[in-house]
């Protein structure tokens, strides 16, 4: 007898928990899908074509220098990329088969003794043409040792999107295929692209008349950003693609060099980037954040200069730390001069 009413409380307990969650779920659904559509009208001006989907956040707590608790928005559901990186560096695709990071990649290539064009090309299984757009250089053009080379591991095209750019006519112009674009620079099924991205456009080709696809340089003052990181400790100079590394202890937090939206915010390998985000500025230069453990902004997101954006990582074996040796912040800024260079 004791037993049965015993099993009857836990049935009725059950029973209440699951009727509130299902209700509670009714209720908040209306709400939350009212505040997406006026957060997606709000923010059209950050995309280089148009909107075509968010990723819903759920909140979490993480500490930040181990004594402070602030709250974090990591992706809702665990893709691809996210669960390669918890993986090592292997990123997964829809069909389960194991993508080597390093393939879809771009790197910083030290000239040595003996070095040529054809050599390093034939090195990388990929065309001397490639290494010639990448790096503005010419079939007359000579290298010496010790000079850095920019090298994709595909042959094709390094693209920076600007605004106004459609992935579709980006295709068109450079000879490729926007599922192959889509592919493999990891873009949302939708192909979405920011202002300040670099696109790798696989088999791709300039055109006749070659359109610049450099970008201008903008000028900005001395004080227009601030160190990312609070001991500004630079542990790396100036490399791809015009950026600085800052070393500070894992759980530190990062602040925005300047005033701006936040535009993206990706997790997992990226190319060895690990987790990464970007801030697009009022003057059109993007500054990017790689190795962070955790974001503290959302996509969207107004910030001034100085707030806390993010949480320091890149510790080996961490999730999202991609290719790196230490906690550290990797900086970037695309479309003006890295002020931390030296």
């Amino acid at each position: 007898m004791e037993k049965q009413v015993f099993f009857s409380i836990i049935a009725i307990l059950i029973a209440f928990l699951f009727g509130g969650f299902v209700f509670g779920s009714m209720f908040n659904l209306e709400p939350i899908l009212i505040t997406e559509k006026a957060n997606n009208s709000s923010h059209q001006n950050l995309f280089a074509e148009p909107i075509k989907n968010f990723v819903r956040e759920s909140p979490k707590m993480s500490f930040i220098q181990e004594n402070s608790l602030l709250g974090v928005t990591p992706p809702t559901s665990v893709t691809p990329q996210v669960l390669g990186s918890i993986l090592g560096g292997v990123e997964i695709d829809e069909s389960g088969s194991g993508i080597e990071s390093e393939s879809n990649g771009i790197i910083e290539y030290l000239v040595e003794s003996g070095d040529t064009l054809l050599s390093i090309a034939a090195k990388y299984n990929i065309s001397l043409e490639t290494i010639l757009w990448a790096n503005d250089l010419n079939s007359k053009s000579l290298i010496k040792p010790g000079q850095k080379l920019i090298i994709p591991l595909v042959s094709g095209i390094i693209y920076y999107v600007k605004k106004g750019d459609v992935l579709s006519e980006l295709a068109e112009t450079y000879k490729g295929k926007v599922e192959e674009i889509i592919a493999f620079n990891n873009l949302s099924d939708r192909g979405d692209i920011f202002i300040g991205d670099i696109l790798i456009i696989p088999g791709g080709k300039m055109p006749p008349k070659p359109k610049p696809i450099s970008q201008a340089q903008i000028p900005i003052g001395s004080s227009y950003f601030i160190c990312p990181q609070t001991t500004c400790h630079i542990t790396q100079g100036l490399h791809w693609y015009n950026a600085i590394d800052f070393g500070g202890k894992c759980g530190d937090p990062l602040y925005a060099a300047a005033s701006g939206t936040v535009q993206t915010i990706r997790y997992g390998w990226n190319g060895g980037i690990g987790n990464y985000l970007n801030i697009l500025h009022p003057n059109g230069v993007v500054t990017t954040y790689g190795h962070i453990q955790n974001s503290l902004v959302v996509p969207g997101q107004t910030v001034s200069q100085g707030d806390i954006i993010a949480i320091m990582g890149g510790k080996p074996g961490m999730p999202g730390a991609g290719h790196s040796t230490g906690c550290h912040v990797h900086f970037e800024v695309r479309g003006a001069r890295n002020p931390f260079a030296n």
